[in-house]
């Protein structure tokens, strides 16, 4: 087998809630980079970025087969957050971005690059991400656990088509 090099995942995925974007197939340098977008990388736990797809199956039976093949039907994606709440405590004000951002029933968009560091600046042309228009369910919190954090979840329902490795386009 050959020497493929892989990417870690760890630290290597930046995710942010954008209010608005002109175009979601071109977001630009300058509205990822606004000062109303929410930077969420480190408020979500290392399992609690969810997304996932669901294809169904359009059976495509022949007369002349004896064989059912199939065609792509409906696809539906979803996705489900898990991430740190510091509500009450002395961060609640400065360092809640997550919860104070994901307000149920608003309309956002969540911005996510893959493969570069969080921290890395983002890049037009060079760069690409996955835009998904959100609307964030209720929030749900999780029961406490010994040695952890207190931690909140939502789904976060996904209101149109998800644009996936669309290149960041310049301002």
């Amino acid at each position: 087998m050959a020497d493929i090099p892989s990417t870690p995942a760890d630290g290597n995925v930046m995710v942010l809630i954008v209010p608005t974007l002109a175009d979601p197939d071109a977001p630009k340098l300058s509205e990822l980079n606004a000062v109303s977008v929410a930077d969420i990388s480190c408020y979500l736990t290392s399992d609690g970025f969810t997304p996932s797809l669901s294809e169904q199956a359009i059976a495509d039976e022949r007369l002349c087969s004896t064989q059912t093949f199939e065609q792509p039907g409906r696809s539906s994606r979803g996705l489900d957050v898990v991430y740190i709440d510091n509500t009450n405590s002395p961060n609640a004000a400065t360092d809640n971005k997550a919860k104070s951002t994901l307000i149920p029933g608003s309309s956002a968009y969540l911005v996510v690059r893959r493969g570069l560091p969080f921290d890395a600046a983002l890049a037009a042309t060079t760069q690409k991400v996955s835009v998904w228009p959100i609307k964030p369910g209720q929030y749900s919190d999780l029961p406490p656990e010994a040695n952890s954090v207190l931690k909140t979840a939502q789904k976060l329902f996904v209101t149109g088509p998800v644009r996936t490795d669309v290149a960041i386009a310049t301002s």
